[in-house]
């Protein structure tokens, strides 16, 4: 803003004092001197009541002062899709309020923010995502501030049946309390069905922040909800026709990779490599048969299933919306509760090593034969089951390439425990289950976290054990196609070369071509001593180190308790051999890789 002295009412001296005090100004200003201005006789009133007038009349016309933080924490896409769809429904109704991921947010602006609202995911063994380590690290140390003037609200998304359930988000919501912030909303820990009880913690928040009554999530539905008849989406997932269904593993293989080709002409489905396909899967209907019959229930009961009073019958509903495969503390405390069995309370209530190893391998089933059956109404059971988990794969295909498709890479999940034959709720549906013309429910999790660099040029190093090679898949087609210039490395590690390549067309097609400039496998059953991809990165560090010093994004992808722990390992050690450094100067080193996008990683 610039005020011109022609035709101003203003001298010389006043123009150049209003163009000086005028790009200063925030909007906040801006609108209260509007309204200082605009009050009725204003030349005439004392300095008190005309600043008392126009507060006034600034309050009337923009209410919402203060500030909103939206930060998140995401490690599958879930934390940063709902900030994203509060940020959206906020800034819709003109609140004043911005959005970051924690690792973009600079943690000395903390002392600024007035309302937060942190949401997060928790990872591994109780651990931050990985976009939320730097700040986790600086709340939890003494550099970080006293926030007495910060009122804030905690959303924790998470597994119940891991140990330390929502771990993160409960160590942020303790630690702003102990810094001084108030809350003003309780913190809302949050399942794998998470979107009702995110609704309502959204709700709850508004209801402070709005001084305005709480609405319920059926009358004030989220925005992704409301547009369930204009696009596909996580809650309304599209029905993708199945083109080819092949196992990649050879005869002889101990392992069943299944390569999945889906069909998503008309969904406007949008993806790009290094995001997830999500899967609504069905329980396998041996199961279900059973678990009604140990229970005397009647097949075709109906039962209403959610709030807004969708009704089932009860083989449907224990087939395709209740989760009957998995048991997990919550859900036998819960159960315990609402059948009084005395001997299953005091397994549940005395913890320690003998309710971790009862829950390891069973289900729903075995809980019924040990401690029941109970004489329970299906209507009243399932209403302490927890939805069937969607279960996220990593896309192996570029759009590019796969116009209209999307390729998916599932190792089915079989063994024995506790006398019975096992497999994986979504990965026996697709191995066993599924045909090439039977349909899937599938959305596109985006994964901001797994991108590619946006310059071509740059060289990427890919680092994946088993189905964790899906997303380089993806990685390579895109990069074929748009003629990237970047050297690749790809480590891929399984178990047999012979019967477990997986793709080992398309690489040694790839490698000829330049698309794949260099690839090291690890085939851990084939030699005596086994052998897997951090072996391998030892064996080439030097090679390696070279390539982190010409800027080489690193990507990791897989098992998250074995393999992506020892891969960061040899990272690690390859920096202190080549690099000359101590090991928390390697740490260091990572973690600045990491902040800069350069070391990114999809682990589960």
């Amino acid at each position: 803003m610039h005020l011109q002295v022609m035709n101003s009412p203003f001298d010389q001296e006043q123009t150049e004092l209003l163009n000086r005090l005028l790009p200063t100004l925030n909007e906040t200003q801006k609108i209260w001197l509007s309204g200082y201005l605009s009050v009725p006789g204003v030349a005439e009133t004392a300095a008190t009541t005309e600043a008392s007038s126009a507060e006034e009349a600034f309050s009337k016309n923009e209410p919402k002062t203060r500030e909103i933080t939206i930060l998140y924490g995401s490690h599958t896409g879930n934390g940063q899709s709902l900030a994203e769809s509060f940020f959206e429904r906020l800034d819709h109704e003109k609140y004043n309020v911005t959005l970051s991921s924690l690792d973009d947010f600079k943690p000395k602006s903390l002392k600024k923010v007035e309302d937060l609202l942190l949401i997060t995911s928790t990872h591994g063994d109780g651990d931050p995502p990985d976009n939320a380590l730097s700040f986790y690290d600086f709340i939890q140390s003494k550099r970080a501030p006293k926030l007495e003037e910060i009122r804030f609200s905690v959303l924790s998304l998470g597994d119940s049946s891991y140990e330390f359930f929502c771990q993160t988000g409960k160590d942020f919501d303790r630690r702003l309390e102990e810094l001084g912030a108030t809350r003003i909303y309780p913190r809302v820990d949050c399942d794998l069905d998470f979107e009702e009880p995110a609704e309502e913690w959204f709700e709850g928040v508004m209801s402070v922040l709005s001084d305005a009554p709480s609405k319920s999530s059926e009358a004030s539905p989220s925005k992704e909800a409301s547009d369930t008849n204009l696009s596909y989406s996580r809650t309304n997932p599209f029905k993708a026709e199945i083109l080819e269904n092949i196992n990649l593993n050879g005869r002889g293989s101990n392992k069943e990779t299944r390569h999945l080709e889906l069909d998503l002409e008309g969904s406007n489905l949008v993806y790009e490599p290094g995001d997830s396909l999500g899967i609504y899967p069905e329980n396998d209907t041996a199961l279900v048969l059973q678990l009604m019959e140990e229970m005397n229930w009647n097949r075709d009961s109906q039962l209403v299933i959610n709030k807004q009073g969708d009704v089932q019958s009860l083989q449907e509903a224990l087939t395709k919306t209740y989760e009957i495969t998995s048991l997990t503390k919550p859900l036998l405390k819960k159960i315990a509760d609402l059948t009084e069995s005395a001997e299953l309370l005091r397994m549940v209530d005395a913890e320690g090593e003998e309710l971790k190893t009862y829950i390891y391998g069973r289900d729903l089933i075995d809980l019924v034969k040990d401690y029941g059956p109970w004489e329970i109404a299906a209507e009243e059971f399932v209403k302490v089951l927890r939805k069937i988990p969607v279960r996220l794969y990593s896309i192996a295909s570029s759009p590019k390439a796969s116009d209209g498709e999307v390729h998916l890479t599932i190792g089915a999940l079989r063994y024995d425990a506790h006398g019975r034959a096992r497999t994986g709720v979504c990965s026996g549906q697709c191995a066993e289950r599924s045909q090439p013309g039977d349909q899937l429910p599938v959305f596109v999790q985006r994964n901001e976290n797994f991108r590619l660099p946006n310059n071509p040029d740059t060289p990427v190093i890919m680092i994946g054990a088993g189905t964790g090679v899906a997303p380089y898949r993806a990685f390579l087609q895109e990069r074929e196609e748009i003629g990237a210039g970047g050297d690749t490395w790809l480590f891929f590690g399984e178990q047999h070369f012979v019967t477990d390549f997986l793709y080992q067309v398309e690489w040694q097609k790839w490698l000829k071509e330049g698309v794949l400039t260099r690839m090291d496998v690890a085939f851990s059953r084939d030699t005596e001593e086994k052998v897997y991809v951090q072996h391998r990165m030892r064996e080439r560090s030097k090679e390696l180190y070279e390539w982190l010093q010409k800027g080489a994004h690193i990507y990791v992808c897989g098992d998250e308790k074995y393999m992506a722990k020892d891969v960061h390992i040899a990272l690690v050690n390859i920096l202190e051999e080549q690099g000359g450094l101590s090991e928390s100067e390697a740490e260091a080193y990572l973690s600045d890789l990491r902040n800069a996008k350069r070391y990114q990683r999809d682990v589960y």
